[in-house]
C-alpha cells in the first residue's frame, strides 16, 4: 500500500509516501527479526507535522528513502528520525539528511516490492528514482511529473542536458506496457497510462 501523507497539506512541501507491506530480513534497513512489515517513507516532506499522519497508519518505521535532498523533501527528516529511531538512505551520504548511501543500481525493499535505485541527476546531483518492475511502480521524485512536467534546472546543480539524459534513462529502463503507477515529488500520482507521461516529459524537456 502506498499513501501520500502530504496530500491536502497547504504548505510548501514535497509529497511524502508511506509504503507498507511484509519485509525480508536481508533488505536494507529491515527490522532485525525480519518479521515486521516493510514500513518506509519515500521522502519526508517539510513544513507540516508528518508524525501523526504516520502514526495513523503504522506504529513504527523501518526506513526513510530519499529521492534527493532539497529541503522540501527532507525538512521533516530530523523529526522522523527522533520519533521513530529510523535511519535514512540516499545517494550522497555526505549530506546531513542521509545516514546510509544507496548507490546507483542498489536495491531496497519497500512494502511489497524490491525497488532499484536509478541515479538520475539534472534537477539535483544526488537525485534517485526508484523502480519495481514486478509491481510496475516508479517513484520519480522531481524528475518527472504529471502531463509531461519535469524537474526545474534553474536551481543550484540543475542541468537541462543531464535531466534529459536521466529522463531517457528512466524511459529506457521502465517497462512501458507494465508500468502501472507513477508517484511523483509534487502533484498527483499518475495511475492512468503513466508511461505516456514519462515519454511526454522527455519530449517537453527538449522543447521548453
Amino acid at each position: 500500500m502506498i499513501h501520500n501523507l502530504a496530500a491536502g497539506v497547504q504548505a510548501f512541501t514535497s509529497n511524502a509516501f508511506l509504503v507498507v507491506g511484509p519485509a525480508s530480513a536481508d533488505s536494507p534497513a529491515s527490522d532485525d527479526d525480519g518479521d515486521a512489515g516493510r514500513r518506509a517513507l519515500v521522502d519526508t516532506g517539510s513544513n507540516f507535522d508528518i508524525l501523526p499522519l504516520v502514526r495513523e497508519r503504522v506504529d513504527d518505521l523501518d526506513a526513510v528513502i530519499l529521492t534527493h535532498t532539497h529541503h522540501d523533501h527532507v525538512g521533516n527528516v530530523e523529526a522522523v528520525r527522533e520519533a521513530f529511531g529510523v535511519e535514512t538512505w540516499g545517494f550522497d551520504a555526505d549530506q546531513p539528511s542521509v545516514d546510509n548511501e544507496l548507490p546507483d543500481g542498489g536495491r531496497v525493499q519497500l512494502g511489497l516490492g524490491t525497488y532499484e535505485a536509478l541515479h538520475t541527476p539534472g534537477h539535483k546531483n544526488d537525485h534517485l528514482c526508484f523502480y519495481d518492475e514486478d509491481a510496475g511502480v516508479l517513484f520519480a521524485g522531481d524528475l518527472i511529473f504529471q502531463n509531461g512536467g519535469f524537474g526545474r534546472t534553474d536551481l543550484e546543480e540543475g542541468d537541462r542536458d543531464a535531466l534529459i539524459r536521466s529522463i531517457d534513462r528512466v524511459r529506457d529502463r521502465v517497462d512501458g506496457d507494465g508500468l502501472r503507477e507513477l508517484h511523483v515529488g509534487h502533484g498527483p500520482s499518475v495511475l492512468d497510462s503513466p508511461f505516456d507521461h514519462v515519454e511526454l516529459a522527455g519530449r517537453a524537456a527538449r522543447t521548453r
